[in-house]
C-alpha cells in the first residue's frame, strides 16, 4: 500500500467524526422530538431513500424491527409499481433525500401524504420540495465527503446513519423497551449468546 493511501485511510476516520459531531448542531430538539413521538405512535414505518441514502434506510427499517417497530424499506423504483401500497393512514414514512430533490421520492411523498401518513423527511435543503412537503423535517448537515474529490457518498452515509441511530436510541426510552425482548427476537450470534448468558445468571 502506498503511503498516501493509508493517510487518505486515516483522514477518513477524522473527516467522518468530525461530520458526526457538526452534524449534530444542526439537528433542533423540537423537530426531532416530533419524529421520534411520529413513529412511537405509528402503526407502521416505512422508509425510502436511492443510493447510499436507500442502504442507510434499509439499515433503519431494520433497527426498527429489532426494537418491535413493524418496519420495511421501500424501494424507489418499486414503490411507483405498487410497493406503495404498504403505507396506509397511521403509519410513518421516512424520506432521505441530502439534496431533497431527488425524482424518484417526491412522487412517494405525495403517494405518503394522500395516504393519511406522518411524512418525515431526512435532508440538507429545507427550502428542497421534499422539506416542503414534509410533516417533520430533520436537517442533516454535511460539509464534506472524506474522499479527496469529495463525491463519494462517505461521510453523508454516515451522518444519516447517526441520525437513524439516535432516533432507534431515543424510541428505545420512549417505549421502554427491555434486553428480555430483544432477547426474545434475537437468540442468534454473539449477541444472543450474550444475552442468553444473561437470563441464565438472572435465574440463579
Amino acid at each position: 500500500m502506498k503511503t498516501k493511501s493509508w493517510k487518505r485511510a486515516r483522514e477518513s476516520f477524522l473527516v467522518e467524526a468530525d461530520a458526526i459531531r457538526r452534524a449534530l448542531d444542526h439537528i433542533e430538539k423540537a423537530s426531532f422530538g416530533k419524529a421520534v413521538d411520529a413513529l412511537a405512535k405509528a402503526e407502521r414505518i416505512a422508509a425510502s431513500g436511492c443510493g447510499h441514502s436507500g442502504m442507510a434506510c434499509r439499515h433503519f427499517a431494520h433497527s426498527m424491527c429489532c426494537i418491535e417497530r413493524s418496519a420495511r424499506f421501500i424501494s424507489p423504483s418499486e414503490a411507483l409499481h405498487g410497493a406503495s401500497g404498504f403505507i396506509r393512514k397511521g403509519d410513518a414514512l421516512v424520506l432521505a433525500s441530502r439534496g431533497g430533490q431527488t425524482p424518484e421520492l417526491l412522487p412517494i411523498l405525495s403517494i405518503g401524504k394522500r395516504k393519511g401518513a406522518t411524512v418525515i423527511a431526512i435532508t440538507e435543503n429545507m427550502a428542497s420540495p421534499l422539506a416542503a412537503g414534509a410533516d417533520i423535517v430533520l436537517r442533516s448537515h454535511v460539509e464534506r465527503e472524506s474522499d479527496k474529490h469529495n463525491q463519494q457518498g462517505t461521510s453523508s452515509f454516515v451522518v444519516l446513519s447517526a441520525i437513524f441511530d439516535a432516533l432507534q436510541v431515543a424510541l428505545l426510552e420512549e417505549t421502554e423497551f427491555t434486553s428480555e425482548q430483544f432477547g426474545l427476537i434475537h437468540p442468534g450470534g454473539a449477541v444472543g449468546q450474550r444475552l442468553a448468558s444473561r437470563t441464565v445468571r438472572a435465574g440463579e
